[in-house]
């Protein structure tokens, strides 16, 4: 397993010249990087303002958050097997009208897989994203970089998981399918796209960007969506 491996290997195997792991994989670890780190703002012992009602909503998120964490892990060696099978199918044999039925509809099952994997990660991170908020609202101050960061790294998921997808629904035949799995990606990109400026939003998380743009010269450099 990909993620059985240390951070030195991964990375090996990511600028390899084998197509596995590829950028699916890597927005799955990405993605988990972003939940790992929004759950350790959850778990960190001071709160906000102290009060019990924002340590329940912080241990709440952080269950979530580590739930989370663990799918987009799976992800990154699922996404590499998905592209396996996609390699797997093509190679099948064609020389008869029977193989190549058969081919085609291998390959129209593995191409399914190669989108609904990414799909899953998209979703997932959105998920996280969602439960960002309340991390953000209630976590102690001092974290404000890493809940940024983390939540970033959501948003750079997101956005990588969508390339995968986007490179593999054009090769699905079913279009009843390719209208659900479109619904799904609406369905959570409309709530991580609420949830990212409510993070960004809180006075220590957006003093923060403020001060980093400044530094810059002014030019933005955290997207606002």
């Amino acid at each position: 397993m990909l993620t059985s491996r240390s951070v030195a290997d991964l990375l090996d195997a990511f600028s390899s010249p084998d197509p596995t792991p590829g950028g699916g994989s890597a927005a799955a670890l990405t993605g988990a990087l972003g939940a790992a780190l929004l759950a350790m703002a959850a778990g960190l012992p001071k709160t906000r303002t102290g009060v019990p009602a924002e340590r329940q909503a912080l241990d709440t998120a952080r269950a979530e958050l580590l739930g989370l964490q663990r799918t987009l892990v799976t992800l990154v060696d699922r996404d590499a097997a998905a592209y396996d099978r996609v390699v797997a199918a093509f190679r099948k044999p064609k020389a008869t009208e029977d193989e190549k039925s058969l081919r085609s509809a291998a390959i129209q099952d593995a191409m399914r897989v190669a989108t609904e994997v990414p799909i899953e990660t998209f979703r997932t991170a959105a998920a996280a994203m969602v439960a960002g908020r309340t991390v953000a609202a209630s976590a102690n101050p001092s974290a404000a970089s890493d809940i940024l960061v983390g939540a970033q790294s959501l948003m750079l998921a997101m956005s990588g998981a969508l390339a995968n997808v986007e490179i593999n629904i054009g090769s699905l035949k079913d279009a009843t399918l390719v209208d659900e799995l479109t619904r799904q990606l609406r369905a959570a990109q409309a709530e991580a796209a609420t949830a990212f400026p409510e993070i960004c939003g809180v006075p220590e998380i957006a003093e923060l960007a403020r001060k980093a743009s400044a530094r810059l010269g002014g030019r933005a450099h955290f997207p606002e969506d």
